[in-house]
Parts: structure tokens; sequence; C-alpha cells
């Protein structure tokens, strides 16, 4: 099998934002682990992509110590665990709702906010935002480790970290009330699979879920497996709903979803945005029988057009007969395996694509917990 060069990709998403006729401050790679390059000693079993460094050990959130940080007011401040930002101005009578963002591989929170912009999107629409951070203890490469049963299960490992601090984080926002069924979570690459992950083991705490560039839940259960999904030799895999029906148990309900790709990534395949697509349509169905059945061929309204920053994108959408926007998929030409619409020179953005924050926030506002 093929194996990833990561500074070939960090040098393609550059080039495709100096595309942009921006001009980009200086910025230096992302640490990047040995990749097998000339002059470099490494095992071969240890030249992974990121994607897919093995995990470390499972983290219980109860044996975290007490006093996460929290930010001031419209600042950001992280100790490593997680960053939370409150906007300044919210009302503490109001409930505001809450998005959890899990970052990609080489991001922490602090360089996967700046590269996204959503908590200037927080401040402009008044909702909380949580960042999760994975230490490098529990992947060399802060890679969430979506590949692996350990931390595809509800009470165990990095979803029960995630939810447990979401959840700790948002009481400890002192003056300011949290509405608990506006509670969502979004993520890009390994991200964006952790995040598929916890819509289907926390539906209870997740009102809804954002995917960019991510991965159909459990279509990887080891290493080779991952490695076949990323590209196209498991498209078979996952495509039906039950492991997600499964996985929510008791708390089995309909989960609404947006899925957001590039035609160009070249480090998760596009074909597993639509694979994300059927396997949550077919969850939902399984979850509420009586709401409307969703064929991802068939949406109820489906559009074209063209960002500001010059890439084009399909916008697909699917709504239940009770009014409900369940489905939502961007499918954005030419983008890479970087977040559509990000800020330029951020980390493993392109600022050339329609904003994926503002289309996550846009399909987040509509949603709520059942």
């Amino acid at each position: 099998m093929s194996i990833l060069d990561w500074r070939e990709l960090y040098a393609q998403n550059q080039a495709a934002i100096a595309a942009s006729g921006i001009r980009l401050p200086a910025i230096a790679p992302p640490s990047l682990p040995p990749t097998g390059v000339a002059g470099v000693r490494e095992a071969p079993h240890r030249r992974l992509p990121k994607l897919l460094r093995e995990p470390g050990p499972i983290v219980n959130p109860h044996a975290l110590p007490s006093g996460l940080r929290s930010t001031p007011r419209g600042s950001q401040v992280t100790d490593g665990r997680a960053l939370v930002h409150v906007p300044q101005g919210l009302d503490p009578e109001v409930p505001a709702a809450v998005v959890c963002m899990l970052h990609g591989c080489t991001q922490d929170p602090a360089t996967f906010a700046a590269a996204t912009a959503m908590s200037e999107t927080a401040d402009r629409h008044g909702f909380v935002v949580v960042y999760p951070a994975q230490p490098r203890g529990g992947n060399a490469n802060r890679c969430w480790n979506w590949f692996t049963p350990a931390h595809q299960q509800r009470g165990a490992g990095e979803p029960e970290l995630i939810a447990g601090t979401t959840q700790r984080l948002i009481a400890q926002q002192s003056g300011q009330t949290i509405d608990p069924t506006r509670v969502f979570v979004a993520g890009l690459s390994s991200g964006g699979a952790m995040a598929l992950i916890l819509a289907a083991c926390y539906p209870d705490v997740f009102a809804a879920v954002a995917i960019h560039s991510g991965l159909p839940y459990r279509s990887a259960t080891d290493l080779p497996s991952a490695f076949a999904v990323m590209g196209q030799a498991g498209a078979k895999r996952a495509t039906d709903g039950h492991a997600i029906h499964s996985a929510m148990g008791t708390h089995a309900r309909r989960v609404p979803s947006v899925v957001i790709h590039g035609t160009d990534d070249r480090t998760v395949a596009p074909e597993n945005s639509r694979r994300i697509l059927a396997q949550s349509m077919h969850a939902n169905h399984l979850a509420a029988p009586q709401s409307h059945t969703h064929d991802p061929a068939e949406p109820t309204t489906s559009d074209r057009a063209r960002a500001e920053g010059g890439l084009s994108y399909n916008r697909n959408q699917w709504i239940d007969t009770d009014g409900t926007l369940m489905h939502e998929s961007i499918e954005v030409q030419g983008l890479g395996h970087a977040w559509s619409g990000g800020i330029p020179g951020g980390s493993y953005t392109d600022p050339r694509g329609p904003s994926a924050t503002e289309a996550i926030w846009a399909f987040f506002a509509q949603a709520a917990r059942d």
C-alpha cells in the first residue's frame, strides 16, 4: 500500500491557498514525523500517515484533575485539555448553544480555532465553542483514534473523554445558561470521523453533527482497513446504518448531519462523504421508521454556486415530511484535504472555497435534540 507524504500534502495545500491571490504571512509547516525519506532512519512499521499513528493508552475522563480551563468572555485560553470560547455580550439568562470542535492531525485547539474562525462566528451568532485537545500521549500526531474499536463505543476511550470534557466544561460556565438540547459536534479529518462516532455513541448529548473530510462510523477496525477506507478499496464497507443504530442503544433517535468534502482530496477519498450520508440516512430511518426515508440520490433541494474565492460547489439538502432539515451535503470542486473557506495561511485551510464554518453553524442553527 502507498504511504502518504504529508510534506507533499502541506505543499499542495499552501499552493492552493497561494492560487487564491491572497498574500500570505510566512508560516512554517506543521511539525511532521519522519516519513521514510532519504537520510531519515525509521522502522518500516512506523512509516504511517498522521491519520493512522498507533493510539496511546485509553484515558478515563473521570481521572482528569479538576479545574478544566474555560475562557473569559471574548478571549481564548487553553490548559492543554480543551479551549472554551464564550463570546462577549451573551445574555446569561438566555440558554446558549454549544459547538464542540474536533481538530485534525498535527493540529491543536488553538491552531484549529484560528484556522476555522469558528470563535469569530460564535461572536457574530452568539454561541459557545469547546475545542477538546488530543494530547500527544493519546496519539503522537494528535490524531483522534477513530479507526480502533476501543474508541468507537460509548463509555470508553476518546468518545467518553470528549463527551465528558464537553459536559464538564459546560457545567463550569458560571453565569452563562447553556441549552442542553443544542449541543453540537463538528470535526475535520480524524476529527470528522470522531465527530460521527460521538453522534452515534452519544445522541443524548449531541443534537447534530458536521463531518468535514471525515470517514464513516466503524468503517475501519485496524490499520489495514483504515488505509483501505481512506482510499477507495473499502468502498463497500459501512454503507448502512445498523452500526450507528446499534451504538445509539436506548438513546436512538434521528440525528441531523451535514457532510463537507473536496473533490480533490487525496488523503480521504471523497467517496467517504457519500457513504457517511447514506449511513446516517439509514440509521435515522432505523431510529424513527415513521420519518421520511431519504435517498442520497434524491435530495429535496439541490443547487450549484461559486464561492467568492473561486471554487464552485454543489449543495444538496434532504428535508423530512415535518419540515425538518435532516441532512446536507456540500461537495467543493477542486478542494483538497483542507477546511473549506478557512483563514489564509491557516493549518490545512483553503480560503477559495465556501465557508464551512458558516455553513455548519447555519445547519446547526436549525437543529435541536428531540
